[in-house]
């Protein structure tokens, strides 16, 4: 049964679609520029209310009359720009966050900005700036707090850290808006404010109760901070309830905290069907007028609608009918659409307050060489390395098998909420060739596996005529869609309308992808088909099919594969067949694009005895280099999948899959050196590596770069320096309940147990030494700000990242956290270098939360530790005590 269209994750919706400005009003000489909300002022004084009602979706009409084209705010950008080009794919945010360089995070923002630029610039020039994908917002960060390592979406998050995920929040709000004062290059929305974070099972209807400590302690600032530091232009409510109201309709969260203590002036827009849930899931409204009512009169601005994914007509009658029933009224309606209309004016989409965004980026920036650069030194930062027992860095003359299904693998390195179309990625195994063209290197294939599925490379493709690639040929409907459909219209129309025999487009496509959305020729109801050769590079056991859906594969003349009903989010559906070296293959692959597009080709080479051939390398290899791990298939976003240890998205065990915990036994069996490279969004148990590996090193899903930057750190062309954002447990057993959202027990600021690997962790290749604190406080007093300084010295022999971490132990309180990360910065030290360090503390980063919810300096006896991990973690570093002795009340 397929999943229905309002309940698909916007991960997978996005991954499947991937597949004229108005008049400025008239100015005498002299006169000063209008803001940007007087100019939204003034055009909506102009509509019609059918206008107004149809521009709080999330597709909006094109209004001709006035010069206003179509716009859809549904636009994603979480480590990388989504589109119909080749776009820059950067690590996950698990993986940002561990490099601890907010810098670097707004640099990655800042590239992202722009290939959000040019592919809106490509929407212009094709006619689809209606589609997802082509605004000028993006619906990024997330910055909800990673609180249980259950949760299948926290790779998307920097983490469980407060501070850290603010700070690394406020940076990439910085480099996707720009530094303008009034202009802004892409709007940022962090999101899902606020208190969500799992289980996905329950997202729709969870009522959530949070103390108010922990709501303002853990789950609001670095919402906060986005805001009121980052300056961000818009923010997404979530799905939840908190404390019995729906987050989309909680005067709490939207009007107090929100609009009154943050002073927010930027839209909010909805999750995807939030406003749907507050009557269908939380019946918290009788009907779809009184969800609306509630959301808008809360503060909701812009709603977004799992239906607008099919074109369905009525989406704004609940207004209508809100309106005719007295629930709105018109200057409820009027200041959504100011708020709206000004951010179009302020990113140039609109005329009349600046230079149209065209005019900014094109196309043609959109996956530049110097982006993919950052790429990977994005990467090469973001991998920790958790345990050398000085087998690395690895000589350059050595015999290295790589083992482990993740160890040629592509896919995985993207993670999810990223495009299929990204520079070609680099497995570990191709990284490591690349880096050390000295030693020999092979990847010896492993059994089948949940984690199977790469996309077929252009190499082992070849057109009918023999081209690289294979040839696409796109069908348009017979007749041209409608601008809507009525609800559940679409497939019957389709059905009657059928496609029209000649192709529209041919041309030579580099693989299976969905590429549409750069041909302005072809409709947004079509089918395509790819046909040619599937051309092996050599013999052997592969898994070969197709992932996405309504889509079929004929392979060798024969029916392959049918994923016509299959549902949405599942994993690949791979058959397992023997190929011969160089033999040409007949393919086919057809889908129908029904608005939504989504199909790849996808492969796998596999052994029947892969723990005999791992022995078997062992014997003529020198180290075994095991990469292993998970893929955003199996933690995902409300995903339909239930495997051992996965649940719905959501994991249900820390363990490594059985497969490849065995894998990593019988290597180690071997008696050869083992190096594990785990590639994941979220914790697992890493107990028995770390007791019987010779090193690990956590990769996360580390970008198209991510391999190479592997086998720079394994070679020690790169001296590793991430640090874990993120608290490294043994077992789901050693946790609270998944959907109890109580901090205690959670976290390294509230746990009690013996992690594996605790938060902070990360080794060096060198060795760093901390010169005793320097505690300098405030004219006023220690309650009124703090000056921390202290020397950090390079005492090894290698050139280094350090990271500087300066956390604070509170005065013994009940409910206190143990300690608290209040700082960090990220240093390169040559060998021999000193170089001072300084932090400043100000009242909020001195302060705690007491049970109402208030945030104070508290008087007593605190200790500042600033070091390369946690005090008491074995991590070199120093601390000193100061005392405060009078509160101070900080401002919410």
């Amino acid at each position: 049964m397929t999943l229905p269209l309002q309940r698909m994750p916007r991960a997978v919706i996005l991954a499947l679609l991937l597949a004229v400005a108005p008049l400025a009003p008239a100015r005498d000489a002299g006169e000063a520029a209008p803001s940007a909300e007087r100019l939204a002022e003034a055009l909506v004084r102009q509509l019609t209310p059918d206008e107004k009602l149809a521009q709080l979706l999330n597709t909006a009409p094109a209004i001709p009359r006035l010069g206003v084209p179509s716009y859809n705010w549904w636009t994603e950008s979480l480590h990388g720009a989504m589109g119909s080009l080749p776009t820059t794919n950067f690590p996950e945010p698990i993986g940002l966050a561990a490099t601890f360089d907010d810098a670097l995070v707004r640099r990655v923002a800042g590239v992202i900005s722009t290939e959000v630029r040019g592919l809106h610039a490509l929407a212009r020039q094709t006619g689809r700036t209606g589609r997802i994908g082509t605004g000028l917002n993006t619906w990024s960060p997330n910055i909800n707090i990673f609180r249980d390592p259950r949760w299948g979406r926290g790779q998307e998050t920097y983490g469980e850290d407060p501070f850290l995920a603010a700070r690394m929040g406020v940076a990439y709000v910085r480099g996707m808006q720009g530094d303008h004062p009034e202009w802004i290059d892409v709007v940022a929305t962090p999101k899902h404010y606020a208190v969500h974070s799992g289980p996905e099972s329950t997202r729709h209807e969870a009522n959530v109760f949070v103390s108010r400590r922990d709501l303002e302690d853990t789950y609001l600032p670095a919402f906060r901070a986005a805001i009121v530091e980052g300056g961000a232009a818009s923010v997404m409510c979530a799905y939840n309830r908190v404390d019995g109201e729906p987050a989309c309709a909680s005067g709490l969260l939207l009007k107090d905290i929100l609009r009154d203590a943050w002073s927010f002036k930027g839209y909010v827009v909805s999750d995807c069907d939030a406003v749907t849930d507050i009557r269908k899931h939380h019946r918290f409204a009788p009907d779809a007028a009184t969800a609306v009512a509630a959301a808008m009169r809360a503060g909701v601005d812009n709603e977004c609608s799992g239906a607008t994914l099919t074109d369905t007509n009525g989406l704004a009658e609940p207004y209508r009918e809100a309106l005719a029933r007295g629930l709105l009224t018109m200057a409820d309606i009027d200041r959504a659409l100011v708020r709206l209309f000004a951010a179009r004016y302020r990113t140039g989409d609109l005329e009349g307050l600046r230079p149209p965004s065209t005019a900014t980026a094109s196309p043609g920036d959109v996956g530049a060489a110097a982006h993919g650069e950052t790429a990977l030194e994005a990467a090469e930062k973001s991998l920790v390395l958790l345990k050398n027992d000085g087998v690395l860095p690895l000589r350059e003359d050595l015999r290295i098998a790589v083992v482990g299904p993740l160890g040629d693998a592509t896919r995985v390195l993207r993670g999810n909420y990223s495009s299929p179309q990204s520079a070609p990625p680099v497995s570990a195994y191709e990284g490591l060739r690349r880096a050390m063209p000295q030693a020999q290197v092979r990847y010896v294939p492993f059994g089948e596996t949940y984690t199977d599925g790469d996309p077929v490379p252009s190499s082992a493709l070849r057109t009918p005529d023999g081209q690289p690639g294979l040839l696409a040929r796109y069908f348009n409907a017979a007749a041209a869609p409608p601008a809507r459909f009525a609800p559940g219209e679409l497939d019957a129309w389709i059905q009657r309308t059928g496609f029209e025999s000649a192709p529209a487009v041919t041309r030579i496509e580099p693989d299976v992808n969905s590429r549409s959305l750069d041909l302005a020729q072809v409709r947004d109801v079509h089918r395509v088909e790819w046909s040619g050769y599937l051309v092996p590079p050599e013999s052997g056991l592969y898994r070969l099919g197709i992932g996405g859906f309504n889509g079929e594969m004929e392979f060798d003349g024969q029916p392959f594969v049918d994923l016509r009903g299959a549902s949405w989010n599942s994993l690949p559906t791979l058959r397992t067949v023997r190929l011969e070296a160089g033999r040409r293959y007949p393919v086919k692959v057809t889908t129908e694009a029904r608005i939504l597009t989504g199909i790849g080709m996808l492969w796998k080479r596999v052994s029947d005895a892969p723990l005999d051939d791992i022995r078997a390398a062992a014997a003529d290899s020198d180290v075994l280099v095991a990469v292993v791990g998970l893929t955003s298939d199996l933690e995902a976003e409300e995903a339909p999948i239930e495997v051992p240890g996965f649940k719905g998205g959501d994991k249900t065990s820390l363990d490594l899959l059985a497969d490849q915990q065995a894998l990593l036994e019988a290597a180690r069996a071997t008696g050869k050196p083992l190096v594990v490279v785990l590639m994941n969004g979220s914790q697992v148990n890493l107990a028995w590596a770390k007791e019987h590996a010779d090193a690990i090193i956590e990769a996360w899903y580390p970008g198209q770069s991510g391999g190479l930057a592997v086998a720079k750190v394994l070679s020690g062309e790169v001296n590793p320096g991430g640090r874990l954002p993120l608290t490294f447990y043994r077992s789901v057993d050693d946790l609270p309940p998944f959907g109890d959202y109580d901090m205690r027990g959670r976290t390294y600021r509230y746990f009690e147990g013996s992690p594996v690997y605790p938060f902070g962790h990360g080794l060096s290749y060198t060795r760093f030494s901390y010169a005793p604190l320097r505690l300098e406080p405030a004219q006023g007093g220690a309650s009124e700000g703090m000056r921390v300084r202290t020397e950090v010295h390079n005492t090894g022999s290698r050139a280094g990242d350090e990271v500087a971490q300066l956390y604070l132990d509170f005065p013994d309180i009940e409910g206190l956290p143990r300690v608290a990360l209040r700082g960090f910065q990220r240093i390169a030290l040559a060998p021999g270098e000193r170089r001072t360090l300084e932090f400043d503390l100000d009242p909020r980063d001195l302060s705690a939360v007491d049970a109402q919810g208030e945030r104070q300096v508290l008087p007593g006896r605190y200790r500042i530790w600033v070091g390369g991990g946690q005090p008491g973690t074995g991590a070199a570093g120093q601390d000193a005590g100061f005392t405060i002795d009078h509160a101070r009340a900080v401002a919410r």
